[in-house]
């Protein structure tokens, strides 16, 4: 798997640089290794509990039950999801074949092949960070598919499949910085993107350090290597495609966030949130999660799938 070569910037480059602002910080408590499971309790919730899948799932390009979403994604013809193009490893276009790749990519492409028999019937919609939940609640994507991590905050407005990956809030400097963690970082800017959980720990920290707010992640890559920020911070998973692309970079510092990651459904669709599962449990099963993840994560880091849970 070849690298994403990342952009190659000159002293010409403020001329491409992306547009940012910095975000106010609030009065919110430290962000600490307090996990998300720990803020749920408090929140009567459970984000790494899912639907479950069906006892039996319907065979692939097979009829699927009478009145669901499966049943009009079939008769539509195609699955369409929402995705990222900037986040390599989990969903970006590859620079030598234009296409989409990634592991939330490959994952889409297995429910494709458990409602149509082929991996191929999907239509991509890229979007944004900050417009994942809306693209589901106006209906324009079957579901979401974009590094997404599981919250309180967000099932309150739609659905998860079971936990496919679990990481963790770090920061990403150049090789030259002293920095070794987010506290080292205290009054200078860190690039982190809309609309992400990212964003809101940054807001979260003590001491202080300046969020700066960017579209996609891609953009933070380039301020950092212009010199305009001090640090990326988000989770390491979406960190580890980052440093891949610029190896004059290192994630440093340990996770003071947990991350659990899910596909979003919209909620008016639960029939298809617990087909996901199948499909996620059959991979887990048949060692294909396993493989994925070995395939766009394993020189990166320890990121494994982790056991599902479901409701009662």
């Amino acid at each position: 798997m070849a690298p994403l070569v990342a952009l190659a910037l000159t002293a010409s480059s403020a001329d491409v640089r992306p547009p940012v602002h910095h975000s106010p910080v609030g009065a919110d408590k430290p962000a600490d290794t307090a996990s998300v499971v720990t803020r749920a309790k408090a929140e009567n919730c459970d984000p790494l509990r899912s639907l479950k899948p069906p006892a039996r799932m319907p065979e692939p390009g097979g009829r699927m039950p009478s009145g669901t979403a499966m049943e009009r994604i079939v008769a539509r013809g195609r699955l369409i999801v929402g995705v990222d193009q900037n986040t390599f490893l989990f969903g970006y276009r590859d620079p030598t074949t234009g296409q989409l790749d990634g592991l939330d990519i490959d994952l889409v492409r297995e429910i494709s092949k458990s409602l149509f028999g082929r991996p191929d019937r999907v239509q991509f919609k890229t979007v944004p960070s900050r417009r994942r939940i809306e693209v589901l609640e106006r209906g324009e994507v079957d579901l979401v598919a974009h590094s997404m991590t599981i919250t309180c905050e967000r099932m309150e407005r739609v659905l998860f499949s079971s936990d496919y990956l679990d990481s963790g809030q770090r920061v990403l400097v150049p090789d030259a910085s002293p920095a070794k963690t987010l506290a080292d970082l205290a009054g200078q800017d860190v690039c982190t993107a809309q609309g992400t959980t990212s964003l809101d720990a940054l807001r979260r920290a003590r001491p202080k350090v300046r969020p700066v707010v960017v579209a996609d992640w891609t953009d933070c890559l380039v301020l950092l290597q212009l010199g305009d920020v001090a640090a990326v911070s988000t989770t390491d998973n979406v960190l580890a495609g980052l440093s891949a692309q610029d190896p004059a970079t290192r994630i440093t510092g340990p996770r003071f966030t947990y991350e659990p990651h899910g596909l979003a459904v919209a909620k008016d669709a639960p029939e298809l949130v617990g087909f996901v599962n199948g499909v996620l449990a059959q991979l887990r099963t048949s060692g294909g999660l396993r493989a994925l993840h070995e395939q766009w994560l394993g020189e990166y880091g320890d990121f494994y799938p982790p056991a599902p849970r479901y409701l009662p």
